[in-house]
Parts: structure tokens; sequence; C-alpha cells
């Protein structure tokens, strides 16, 4: 795989695109002229690239910018692939994404990137060094240093970029972030995020690799293990959709949906990088799987008039804690809390729903200002960026910040009971080298990344 390419002359149906969009400022053609006149009129419908287009989200990313030209279709499951094969069936079809790209991005705007999260990074850095917009599934990374090299290509390569955490589209997402800033909570120094079930995609407990399968006809094994250094067996129990709750492939419930729990707190509270991160409890976790049950604390310094704050994550077994002057019912339609000064707000599912504690508060409560704009609905709000080159709102300079922080969970979770002191700088635990570890993986011979500097 390159890591860069080289200059092209030709012009390319993007800058075709920026530049119609230009003239089209000061000079409008009306349609029915260029029809009459028996021109083609320029598409205004980008060509669109799609990683991974079968199992567990890939064929609804699919669909949701099926508005656009589905111009090329990638996936090392054919089976999977087989419903989005014949929906799309004008549509170049690739195994490989690095052919896709290597061969395609002339005649791409952008692709979506639906893949098992320990190959979101090569995916999402390779179509961005050919200057493509990337709309990359939740959990952006699974490794620290990863989060961070996204961040650095996006600003690099200024393209338009966006994580999959639909939540951030919600309009009570937003609602909630006008609340907490208009102060009607007053400071807010704790903020308490829950996931109880195990939810889908989760291999049962394996605690030692399967017997090994014959892979089926259709897929690539091989492709599908991709960075990964362990040459594992193929296996039903991990591939094609289970594979979120191992530790080499997925990122466990806290990438699966702590993106889309803690976004209000996330974008509220403007988190940026945390001083410190601690696992407090974790049950269930070996080299083969992630936790069962675990409890994340991360510490927040001081943000613009915002004082420190802790931020947890309780997965499983460990419930939402009920504050001292409030009742279990009184939190129960809620998977995060907000301890304010004044109150309590929480939100629900993705942040689709807001609310504040106890419900008797809401009473002739009056909404805030509108502050931020409505979102047209989260992967429309990604086509119509590409469009106006406007930054969606979770862009990786928002996502890669987060998914830093997000995954320096995944890495307290093998030190637990350690609070681990983070550097932002440099990317570093200054109080655990054996942490330091697991800040950036090591990838496979003809997988490897280089940082951005």
């Amino acid at each position: 795989m390159k890591n860069k390419i080289s200059k092209h002359t030709k012009l390319s149906r993007r800058d075709f695109l920026g530049g119609a969009a230009a003239v089209a400022a000061f000079t409008i053609v009306p349609r029915h002229v260029l029809a009459g006149s028996g021109q083609t009129p320029p598409s205004d419908k980008l060509n669109l690239g799609c990683i991974g287009v079968g199992g567990m989200q890939g064929g609804t990313d699919v669909r949701n910018v099926a508005s656009e030209n589905i111009y090329a279709l990638c996936d090392v499951d054919d089976r999977q692939a087989a419903g989005a094969y014949r929906q799309y069936p004008s549509a170049k079809k690739y195994k490989d994404f690095r052919e896709m790209l290597e061969k395609e991005y002339k005649n791409l705007d952008g692709v979506t990137i639906t893949i098992p999260d320990h190959m979101h990074t090569h995916a999402s850095l390779m179509a961005m060094e050919r200057g493509l917009g990337v709309h990359c599934q939740k959990p952006l990374t699974k490794y620290v240093w990863e989060a961070n090299l996204l961040k650095k290509a996006a600003k690099k390569y200024n393209v338009i970029t966006q994580m999959g955490n639909q939540g951030y589209s919600a309009e009570a997402t937003r609602i909630a972030c006008e609340i907490i800033w208009r102060g009607d909570i007053g400071d807010i120094t704790e903020v308490h995020a829950s996931c109880e079930s195990r939810g889908p995609g989760f291999g049962r407990r394996v605690n030692s690799w399967p017997e090994p399968e014959t892979i089926p006809d259709g897929v690539d094994w091989d492709l599908w293990l991709g960075c990964t250094t362990k040459d594992r067996t193929y296996t039903s129990a991990v591939m094609p959709n289970k594979w979120r709750g191992f530790v080499d492939y997925g990122s466990g419930m806290l990438g699966d949906w702590g993106f889309h729990i803690m976004g209000p707190a996330n974008w509220a509270l403007k988190l940026g990088s945390p001083t410190s991160v601690q696992c407090l409890s974790v049950d269930g976790m070996d080299e083969i799987n992630w936790s069962d049950n675990d409890v994340i604390k991360w510490d927040f310094p001081a943000r613009e008039n915002m004082p420190p704050v802790s931020i947890y994550w309780h997965h499983g077994g460990s419930r939402l804690p009920v504050p001292p002057d409030l009742t279990r019912q009184d939190i129960s339609r809620y998977n995060e809390i907000f301890y304010g000064t004044k109150g309590y707000l929480g939100t629900a599912g993705r942040g689709e729903s807001i609310g504040l504690i106890p419900a008797s508060k809401q009473q002739g409560f009056v909404k805030p200002d509108q502050v931020l704009p409505r979102s047209p609905g989260h992967y429309r709000e990604w086509l119509e960026a590409m469009k106006t080159k406007k930054p969606s709102s979770s862009d990786f300079s928002i996502a890669g910040l987060w998914g830093e922080w997000i995954a320096l969970g995944y890495l307290a979770l093998r030190f637990p009971g350690e609070t681990l002191m983070w550097d932002p700088e440099n990317l570093k635990i200054t109080n655990n080298e054996k942490a330091n570890e697991f800040i950036k993986p090591t990838y496979r011979a003809g997988w490897e990344l280089k940082d951005i500097t």
C-alpha cells in the first residue's frame, strides 16, 4: 500500500465538481435549457465507493448514501455482499479496498467504510491520501495513535470526513448542549454513562481459539485479518458478524455504544484530552475477549469557563448510580446523566432524547435559544458537506480527539485499579511504561503505517 501519491495534472471529477460549484454561484443555467439542447448536464450526484457492504451495518450504510451514485462496492465476503451486488448491478466490484482505491480514486468523490474496527485506520487513511471524503463507522479506531493519525491526516489532506455516530446529528443532542451552555443545571463535575446490554455482533465467550473451519467460498479470510499480526484460522464464531467482542478485531461495548451514549457529554462539555484514566472494575476480559462488565473513569481538566469533570462509563452489570436526592425511577429512561450544581440532565439512546431530572423540573421549562445549526440527517450532512466543503459535525478533527480518549479506556481495561496519567502532547502514559505498549499497534508486514508530521 502506498503512503503517498504523485500529483496529476489531469482534471479530476472532484476538481470539476468544485469548480462547477464555484461557477454556479455566479452563472445559473436552468436544467431545461441543457436538456433541450441535447447536452448532458453536469451531475449533481457524488460518485461513492462503499467499503464493507454487508454484515452488521454495511448494507445500511450503502442504502443511506444511495441518493448519490454508488460507483464501486468492496467486500471480502461475497456472501455478505450479495444483496448490495444485486441492488447496484452497475457498480464496480472489488474484494480489496486497496485495489479499489488505487484504480478508482480519480472517479470517486468519497467512500463509506463499514468494516471491522481493526481496519478502519488503513482504509480511511488510504482514501484521504487520495483526496476522497470519508464516512467511517464508529469507533474511529482501536488505538490512540491511530486516532491521532487520522486527525492529522484529515487536516493535511483537507478532505471532508465524518464518523458514524448518528447521535451527533440528533436535535436532542444539540439542545442538550444549548441547555448546558445556558447554565440551566450549573457547573457540571460528573457525568455517568451506562450500557447494560451486550449488544449485537458480540460472540459469546470464547476462551481459546476455536477449531479451524473450512473457509467458505467467496471469502478472503487473509484479507479480513488484514493488519493483525496473529495468524488465526477461520472460524464462524468471529466472522462474519460476531467480531465486536474480540480484542484483536473489535472494541467491545465501549467502542460500539460508547461513542453514541457519551456524544452529548463530549460535545456539550468540550472535553478535549483527559489528564488521567482509570479502570475501576473489570470482569470477563482475557487475551481474546473484551470485558463483559466494567467501570472506567476519565478525569478532564478545566476547559474555557467549565470546571474539571469526571466521566464514568458503566457497562454490563454496573448500572448508573442513583444520586442521593433522586430515585431509580427518576433516572430509569436515561443512559447518560449530567450532574450539575443546580440539577441533573439526562440523555437517552444515541443522544436522541433529553430531559431534566426529576421530570417535574420540565414543567414550564423554556428551551434555550438555538445556538447550533440543525442537521439534515447524519448521512445527508456528510454528503452535503462534500458538496459545500463545510465540515460535518463529527469530522475527524473532532472524532480523532474523541477517539483518543475513548481508546484510552480500552487501554485502561488492561490495567485495572491503576490511575494512568496521560500526556496528550507526546501520546504517552507518564507513570506506566508497560501501558505505552498499547498506544500503537504492531502491524503485520505489508500493512505498516507511518506517522504524519
